[in-house]
């Protein structure tokens, strides 16, 4: 089911403007919504995000206009639940790399089912060859242009893990392909900054605001890959499958997952409040 030209409609085809950039050259946007009890999870944030990306891209969206896209296809969520996922594109424009001088932004969204077994999935990590490129404005903002993560996806399962781990220019960890990362030790959270090429996520930004709910202490600092095979534990975030425990990075097993379960239960109880759900 798909939401385009201001409505709800059936089938997954849309008309898209042969001279489309967001389908010749990946100039857009989208952010990917869970909805629950048929309401979508930490809408005002992702609704933040997608129009902060759309100014450092250098064009306006209709905020508003989004928001209905996405409380429409709500509705026709099965069971309450589902996956929407929202694109902004800049539009047609002549041929070429400079963009139009009036953008004329082209919105639409898709919806997808939505299981239980989607959250809380274990993962084996593997540590990828390709780069994240911290000094981007892309590694920033949810871009359509998303090859990188599609090619190390590939790497990753081509060599037997479930992810890939991203290090930046400077050999940093930085996220996996799908998703956060979160290193434990000693009773503590560490995240990479979103300085070292990394997008501030929706669960990520919730751990960070509600770190006293968790009561374990939330850090924001560089992680190399040593810190990550030291830690006690290793999980990814991401809206979709809500915390994902780590396994194995590479040569290195991880059997604890405590502080992961925890987070987990945190995430759940947060969406009960916000969506009268319960996961």
């Amino acid at each position: 089911m798909i939401w385009f030209d201001g409505a709800v409609q059936t089938g997954s085809q849309i008309p898209v403007d042969a001279g489309d950039r967001g389908l010749l050259l990946g100039d857009g946007l989208f952010e990917t919504i869970t909805v629950f009890g048929h309401k979508p999870f930490a809408l005002p944030y992702h609704l933040d995000r997608i129009t902060s990306g759309a100014s450092i891209l250098g064009f306006t969206i209709d905020r508003a206009l989004c928001a209905k896209a996405v409380t429409d296809l709500c509705a026709h969520a099965a069971d309450g639940r589902g996956v929407i996922r929202l694109n902004v594109t800049r539009g047609p424009g002549q041929r070429g790399l400079s963009p139009p001088a009036e953008a004329t932004p082209l919105i639409y969204a898709s919806l997808a089912p939505w299981r239980r077994d989607m959250a809380f999935q274990s993962v084996k990590l593997k540590t990828l060859t390709l780069r994240r490129n911290e000094t981007s404005p892309l590694s920033r903002i949810k871009s359509l242009a998303y090859l990188d993560n599609v090619l190390g996806l590939k790497q990753a399962k081509e060599d037997g893990a479930d992810d890939g781990l991203f290090l930046n220019g400077a050999g940093y960890a930085a996220c996996s392909t799908m998703a956060n990362l979160f290193a434990v030790k000693n009773g503590e959270m560490f995240t990479p900054p979103l300085r070292d090429g990394v997008l501030a996520g929706t669960i990520r930004h919730l751990l960070q605001v509600q770190e006293g709910e968790l009561k374990v202490p939330v850090i924001e600092r560089h992680l190399t890959l040593d810190d990550l095979l030291e830690a006690d534990e290793i999980f990814l975030t991401n809206s979709v499958r809500l915390v994902m425990p780590v396994t194995r990075l590479d040569h290195v097993e991880f059997p604890r997952h405590a502080i992961a379960a925890k987070v987990f239960e945190s995430i759940r109880q947060n969406i009960a409040r916000e969506c009268q759900d319960a996961i």
